[in-house]
Formats: C-alpha cells, sequence, structure tokens
C-alpha cells in the first residue's frame, strides 16, 4: 500500500513540473483564474535575486488567487504554450536575442497583439533589448546606466493617479531601490502614461561603475513606472522596481506590482467576458 501510494505521488510531482513545457493545445481559457509566465533568462547580467524574486511571484500569486509557472526555456514561448496565459512577466531578462530565437520571439510578438495579452517588465527587462525590435518599441526606451540601492523622492503622476497600481499614494513619497537611467524617457510618447517618477536631486543618480563608461542622469523627466497601450493590441506595464528582494519588501511595491500584474492581464479578460 506505501509503495502505491508513493508511485502515485512521484507521478503528480512529474507533471507538475512539466506543465510549463505542455506544449499540447490547451482547452478554452478559463478566465476565472489568471495565469502568468515569469520568463527570467538573461543574457547580459543575470541578476543575483532573480530566483528569489521568482519565488516572490509564485507567493504572490498565490496569495492573490492566479497561477505563475516560472521558466528560462525559449520553447515555453511557442504558441501552444503561451496560449495558455494572460501575461509574460520579464523579470530582469535582458539581451533576449541572444537567448530567444527569432521563432520564439515571433510567437510572443503573435500572441501579444493577437489575443490582447499583457506583458510585465521588471526593473532590467529594458536592458540592451534594441536588437529585438518589437519589444525595444514596446517598453519605449532602452539602458544608459543606474544607481547604487539609494533612499530617493517618487511622485506619481497627477494624470495617473487613479491607475490601480498607484492609486492611494501620496503624491510623494521617498522609497529605496535602484534607479535605472533610460536612454530617453517615454513621456509623450503615443500610447504610453507614465506612473511615476523619480527626482534625481534626492540622490546620486549614476553610480560610479557607469561615470566611468559615459553614464548620464536623465534629469528632470525621470519616469520609473509607466504603461504602453500600442494599437496593435495587447497591454505593458514597467517598473522600475524589483532589482532585489530589498526592493520588494514594502506594502506599496507588492502592491504595485500585483496590479500591474492584473491591468496587463485586463484588457483580454474584458474582450473574452463582452464576447459571451
Amino acid at each position: 500500500m506505501k509503495r502505491h501510494t508513493f508511485i502515485l505521488l512521484f507521478f503528480a510531482m512529474l507533471t507538475r513540473m512539466a506543465l510549463a513545457h505542455d506544449t499540447t493545445a490547451p482547452a478554452a481559457a478559463d478566465w476565472g483564474r489568471m495565469k502568468v509566465l515569469v520568463f527570467s533568462g538573461a543574457a547580459y547580467y543575470r541578476h543575483p535575486d532573480i530566483p528569489g524574486i521568482n519565488r516572490w511571484l509564485v507567493l504572490l500569486g498565490h496569495e492573490n488567487g492566479f497561477d505563475v509557472d516560472i521558466t528560462e526555456s525559449p520553447k515555453d514561448l511557442m504558441p501552444q504554450v503561451l496560449a495558455k496565459y494572460d501575461v509574460l512577466l520579464l523579470n530582469n531578462a535582458n539581451e533576449l536575442d541572444k537567448i530567444i530565437p527569432e521563432a520564439q520571439r515571433q510567437s510572443v510578438e503573435a500572441w501579444f497583439a493577437g489575443g490582447k495579452k499583457g506583458v510585465v517588465g521588471l526593473h532590467a527587462a529594458l536592458v540592451h533589448q534594441t536588437n529585438w525590435p518589437w519589444l525595444s518599441q514596446l517598453g519605449g526606451c532602452d539602458f544608459n546606466s543606474d544607481s547604487d540601492f539609494s533612499k530617493a523622492k517618487v511622485t506619481v503622476e497627477p494624470a495617473a493617479k487613479d491607475h490601480p497600481a498607484v492609486k492611494g499614494q501620496p503624491a510623494e513619497f521617498f522609497i529605496e531601490a535602484d534607479w535605472t537611467n533610460h536612454d530617453r524617457a517615454v513621456t509623450g510618447q503615443p500610447g504610453f502614461q507614465v506612473l511615476l517618477r523619480v527626482d534625481e536631486s534626492t540622490y546620486t543618480p549614476v553610480r560610479h561603475y557607469f561615470k566611468t563608461r559615459g553614464g548620464k542622469p536623465m534629469g528632470a523627466d525621470h519616469p520609473i513606472a509607466w504603461t504602453h497601450e500600442p494599437a496593435a493590441g495587447g497591454r505593458f506595464f514597467y517598473t522600475e522596481f524589483g532589482h532585489d528582494l530589498r526592493s520588494l519588501s514594502t506594502p506599496f511595491i507588492r502592491n504595485h506590482i500585483l496590479e500591474g500584474i492584473r491591468w496587463a492581464a485586463s484588457a483580454g479578460k474584458t474582450e473574452s467576458k463582452t464576447a459571451k
């Protein structure tokens, strides 16, 4: 009897481990439970806290009623697998053209536009992505340099104060994080909405490593969280938070990322419910 029970448990575990690699066609989407696929492969710089952040995201889903699967295999970006998910979350996944083949990149692009899906980027998700033009345009900018882990003043964009990822937050507040300098601001780009900005006068925006390599601050216009709803369909949410577990440790950041994920998924869900 004990041997029989052990065999059943063993095969159940194998089934669970293989879920993200299941390439069979999925059943009709269950819009009652959100499904998120986290991709955390990195070709430029691998942040040491990526595994810890993956675990943090799995627990976030468990505690809020949605499923989170983790992968670093490009095979999980093929159409049959992606079709099961509402959101693709890039956990510090950078320079992706070097690790995701062209076929899988095209699969992501078609999935996003055709199914009104969501893409969420944490921190380094917009680092060295210019060789994947679609993702670079979706994000609106690329990487220039960054700061040390520092406390800085952040302001909520007045026009975005009711967005769920910032709603209820004071107009300005201090918080600690690693702040990224992008090569341009997304302010004013069509389809983009800035949610948060950081005040560079309250910290040192370029750390020593990048000061010796031509790193530049962004100045007065330094967005750190924004959304993009391209005309082709789908929703994109980006936040500079997520360099490491320290920058995820406050109730605000937890809710900020949770609501960013929910917002990114909501276009497809709304459309599906309307069609019923």
